[in-house]
């Protein structure tokens, strides 16, 4: 909400002719002279910020408009902090990879899953292997097979260029005890 903080007019700024007024403790204090809005909130060493200039009159309210403000930033970064980033990390293979090491790379991709991050995973296909691009296919569905519980398939497998990759999304943890 940052970006409605710096469209609100405050004090001079605000250049209509008649507002309705709303005072620091939330009473409606009726339609009157801008001029007149102005004289009281200084009077009360507060500032008159216009919330809702679409309205017929628009609206001010009589508030410490630095105290809000800190307000609306304190808000915004405990939002910023509580959100999980969401990575993608990628797994490469080629299509002759051996059973141990195709284990090993179920294993990262368990890992990263468990943290929350999504997973692709890309078969690179050299020289003569693009004919048989299906061998790649099946490979990446063993992949997706072998990490079934604790993913779902976000994309099937899909050629671009000389890889072929899908994507892994971590199931949702579910608290019922």
């Amino acid at each position: 909400m940052p970006h409605i903080s710096k469209e609100l007019l405050i004090n001079e700024e605000i250049r209509d002719r008649e507002i309705r007024v709303i005072g620091d403790d939330g009473s409606q204090l009726g339609i009157m002279p801008t001029r007149e809005a102005l004289k009281i909130a200084e009077e009360n060493n507060f500032d008159l910020v216009k919330i809702a200039p679409q309205a017929t009159p628009p609206v001010c309210r009589i508030m410490d408009y630095g105290k809000y403000r800190f307000e609306l930033a304190k808000k915004e970064k405990e939002a910023r902090k509580n959100q999980k980033i969401v990575e993608v990390k990628e797994i490469r293979m080629s299509l002759n990879i051996d059973t141990h090491d195709l284990q090993t790379k179920i294993g990262h991709a368990l890992n990263f899953l468990s943290n929350g991050d999504k997973v692709k995973v890309t078969v690179r296909f050299r020289g003569r292997e693009m004919a048989h691009t299906e061998l790649g296919g099946h490979l990446l569905t063993r992949f997706a097979d072998a990490c079934v519980e604790a993913a779902s398939l976000e994309k099937q497998p899909k050629l671009e260029g000389r890889s072929m990759s899908l994507f892994l999304a971590p199931k949702p943890v579910n608290n019922k005890a």
